[in-house]
């Protein structure tokens, strides 16, 4: 037992001492200073995934504004000088935008790749989306959801309650339930007619018990969606697994079709998916999963965080009061308790700086999203005041939060201010700085560029 124990020891010891000294990468004149990290294939991952923001800063004043690290087998070149994004945002030539994201999506859904280089589908994802969610695709959106968050919280949430009932909830609970049942019915549309309908009340609820069950499972997977993107197995976390199915189980188009009122994005997916692709019909639904965890996994901490240090700043509050009565008596609209639906179109909507401020500093706050760019091939990256040369497949990373919390420029980054992005005059602020310089990246929560969330 001890010899082999002790064997089994020493060949561990030298598989560590052979990756040591020869899976580990070389750095090569004229690349970033590398951090290639302690443990076989994780390299630094676990110090990121542990505290990113703190790990490059501590990085960043140990190596400069460029530097490497070996994170789950891949090398990631992370870029913290915020006036040579533009820089790299000029690189499309050598860096592809896309290559990770369809990865990541086949990964961690399970369809297989999204990719038209790959002859699964010729479907060209990124106009899709442009097309139904900008321009007068998003007018009938807006006026949806608007309608749907009516719904959700004065009848659907309400059916059965008395009026003298005070009911108690956790906030987030409030906005994950709100902001699921409302986004979900938006996209995927509702299962029952509400002007022809005898059980109108009972279709109602069984419609509602339906999509909370999907929320319960869209949690569970979201929970573990860091690791996917990380490169661990779905198959190692078994209720998210059974999640991820459920999910893609009702969003199977035969069940999508049964439902009235789906969204242009939806039923354009859906056409696209029969006519361009060769995925089978569980891996289109689970295009359509990516659409719905796409579509919630940034919005409902997005409605939380910004109701949270709204309710907890009573000048904010005051001023978000003021701005929304004065749009609504422009409208012509008034709230009321006899269940008429208010309604403002994107114009009144966009003519809130107030409130857009708040959610703007609520965002700059909470957000902890990355840019990846991904090298097609070996090519010289030229920043502003220098040079790095850069290798085929590595990533060119951002990470927004070090710009979000820069005291340099944003005075007491830490601090919620409502009217932070706001000029003297009121309205939307555009002029940031750092070191006397103008920015003219200085706020990314959504990412930047041609990667910019389109929605």
């Amino acid at each position: 037992m001890f010899v082999a124990s002790w064997i089994w020891g020493t060949a561990i010891i030298l598989c560590c001492g052979f990756w040591f000294l020869l899976g580990r990468r070389r750095r090569r004149r004229g690349e970033p200073p590398l951090e290639n990290g302690f443990l076989p294939y994780l390299g630094c991952a676990l110090q990121f995934s542990a505290n990113p923001l703190e790990f490059l800063r501590e990085k960043q004043k140990k190596h400069g504004h460029i530097f490497t690290c070996r994170v789950a087998g891949k090398y990631i070149h992370f870029l913290t000088d915020p006036f040579s994004y533009n820089a790299l945002m000029r690189q499309g030539k050598h860096l592809d935008w896309k290559k990770f994201h369809f990865a990541t999506s086949a990964k961690a859904f399970g369809h297989g790749s999204i990719d038209p280089a790959e002859g699964n589908t010729t479907e060209n994802f990124h106009q899709t989306f442009i097309r139904t969610l900008q321009g007068n695709a998003l007018d009938a959106l807006i006026e949806a959801m608007m309608e749907n968050l009516q719904y959700v919280m004065l009848q659907s949430r309400t059916s059965k309650l008395q009026s003298n009932v005070l009911v108690t909830e956790g906030l987030y609970k409030f906005c994950c339930q709100v902001m699921f049942e409302a986004g979900f019915l938006t996209l995927f549309g509702k299962e029952f007619n509400s002007n022809h309908d005898k059980n109108l009340s009972s279709k109602q609820e069984t419609e509602r018990a339906h999509i909370l069950n999907a929320l319960e499972n869209f949690k569970e997977f979201d929970r573990i969606f860091p690791a996917l993107v990380a490169g661990l197995p779905i198959h190692l976390f078994k209720s998210a697994y059974s999640a991820r199915e459920k999910l893609g189980e009702a969003l199977l188009h035969k069940n999508l079709l049964k439902r009235d009122n789906l969204s242009e994005l939806v039923t354009l997916r859906m056409f696209l998916n029969d006519t361009l692709s060769t995925f089978d019909d569980m891996e289109k639904a689970k295009t359509h999963v990516a659409v719905l965890w796409a579509s919630q996994a940034n919005t409902i901490p997005a409605t939380f965080w910004s109701l949270f240090y709204l309710l907890k700043s009573p000048e904010a509050m005051r001023a978000a009061t003021k701005e929304v009565q004065r749009v609504l008596e422009s409208a012509g609209e008034k709230i009321s308790l006899d269940g008429k639906h208010i309604s403002l179109n994107r114009k009144q909507l966009d003519n809130m700086p107030v409130l857009d401020s708040i959610i703007k500093e609520a965002m700059r706050l909470s957000s902890a999203s990355m840019t990846f760019r991904v090298a097609k091939e070996d090519f010289t990256l030229h920043l502003e005041n220098d040079f790095y040369n850069i290798r085929s497949d590595d990533i060119v990373a951002l990470y927004p939060q070090l710009l979000h919390f820069d005291p340099e420029i944003y005075a007491d980054p830490m601090t919620f201010k409502y009217d932070r992005f706001l000029n003297e005059n009121g309205e939307e602020k555009t002029d940031f700085y750092r070191n006397g310089r103008k920015l003219k990246y200085y706020y990314m929560p959504f990412g930047t560029g041609i990667a910019k969330c389109p929605g």
